[in-house]
C-alpha cells in the first residue's frame, strides 16, 4: 500500500526506482479512508539517506501512511542543505497543536555525550513530554531509544569498551508479542554504538518488557507494558552498504575501529555485503504501524491522550 510524501522529497524518486508506491497528495485526497499520521523526528546527520530508510520500511505496510518530517530548532544541520531542512521540514511549533497516531525518532552521532550536554537536549524532553498526550505510539531507534528511556525511567546509558559495529544475532524473548509476530527464533540486526543500556537496569523497572536480546550486542527491543512506546538499539532500517561508509569513514580519519562482525562475506572488505536483516526489518515495521497504531489510534484523532 502507498505512502503519501511531499512529491519534490528526493527521497520520493530512489523510493520509485525500487518500485514501492508512492501516492500523490492528489490522489491521497480521493480515498474515503483516514491515512496513519506518522511524525518522523529524523536526528540523524545524513537527513536524505536516513529519510529513504525509514520511508522504505513505512511504505511496506498495507495501509496509507502520512509522514511529517520534523527537526529541532535548537540544533542546525552541517551535512544537509539548509533549502532541504526549510522546505521538507517542520519544527515542534509547527507540529505542537496536532496529534499524532505515531512517531519515529531516531539516532543520533551524540552518543558519548551526557544527555544533557546534547545542545538540543531541552527541546527533545519536551517533544517526549508533549508527545505523551499527542501521540499515540513512538518508536525510539539507537540513541533515540537511550535517550527516551533516560528520559521516562532514568535508565542510564553505558559506554563500551569497544563500539558494538556489525551484524548480530538477536532472539526474541517473548515469541506471543505481537510486535514480534512472524520472527524466526534467531535474526539479524545491524548495530552501530559505543554505549549500551543494561538488562539489570531494565528488569528494576516494572512498566518495561525486554523484547529481543543479543548475546554479544546486549539488549535489543524494549516495550512499555501498555505498548506505546517502543526502544530499539539496532539499525534494521540500514541498507547494504551502511556499515560499510561507516567503516571507510572512520578509517580514512585515522579512528580505531575494526572490520563490522559478521558483515563483510569472509571479512573480505572488497565483497559486496549481503543484506541479511532486510525481512525482520520490514515485519519490525509492518507490526508496530499494524498492532499498536492502526489497531489502536481512534478513528478521531482528536481524541488521542
Amino acid at each position: 500500500m502507498p505512502i503519501k510524501i511531499d512529491n519534490q522529497l528526493p527521497a520520493r524518486h530512489n523510493l520509485e526506482l525500487e518500485n514501492i508506491f508512492v501516492m500523490s497528495e492528489s490522489r491521497a485526497m480521493t480515498q474515503d479512508i483516514r491515512p496513519l499520521k506518522i511524525l518522523f523526528l529524523n536526528l540523524m546527520p545524513t537527513k536524505m539517506e536516513t529519510e529513504t530508510q525509514i520511508l522504505r520500511l513505512l511504505s511496506n505496510s498495507p495501509l496509507q501512511v502520512d509522514v511529517e518530517l520534523l527537526q529541532v530548532a535548537t540544533h542546525e544541520s552541517k551535512n544537509t542543505s539548509k533549502e532541504h531542512m526549510l522546505k521538507f521540514y517542520k519544527t515542534f511549533d509547527d507540529v505542537k497543536d496536532e496529534r499524532f497516531d505515531g512517531m519515529i525518532v531516531t539516532g543520533a552521532p551524540v552518543e558519548l555525550m551526557p544527555f544533557e550536554e546534547v545542545d538540543y537536549w531541552d527541546e527533545l524532553c519536551m517533544i517526549f513530554e508533549w508527545a505523551k498526550t499527542h501521540v499515540y505510539s513512538t518508536y525510539n531507534i539507537c540513541w533515540g531509544a537511550q535517550a527516551a528511556l533516560y528520559y521516562h525511567y532514568g535508565i542510564p546509558k553505558y559506554i563500551l569498551p569497544e563500539k558494538i559495529f556489525g551484524i548480530f544475532k538477536c532472539r526474541p524473548l517473548d515469541m506471543y508479542h505481537p510486535l514480534l509476530r512472524g520472527f524466526s527464533d534467531v535474526f539479524n540486526v545491524p548495530h552501530s554504538r559505543h554505549t549500551e543500556i543494561r538488562k539489570e537496569d531494565i528488569a528494576l523497572v516494572k512498566d518495561l518488557q525486554i523484547l529481543s536480546y543479543s548475546d554479544l550486542a546486549g539488549v535489543h527491543i524494549v516495550a512499555d507494558m501498555e505498548c506505546r512506546n517502543f526502544f530499539c538499539t539496532g539499525h534494521s532500517e540500514y541498507d547494504s552498504n551502511t556499515l560499510a561508509k561507516e567503516y571507510f569513514r572512520d578509517l580514512s580519519k585515522g579512528l580505531p575501529i575494526k572490520i563490522p562482525h559478521n558483515y563483510f562475506p569472509n571479512d573480505d572488505i572488497k565483497l559486496t555485503p549481503p543484506i541479511t536483516w532486510r525481512t525482520e526489518g520490514s515485519l519490525l515495521m509492518q507490526n508496530w504501524l499494524n498492532y499498536f497504531v492502526y489497531q489502536r489510534t481512534p478513528y478521531d484523532i482528536s481524541e488521542i491522550k
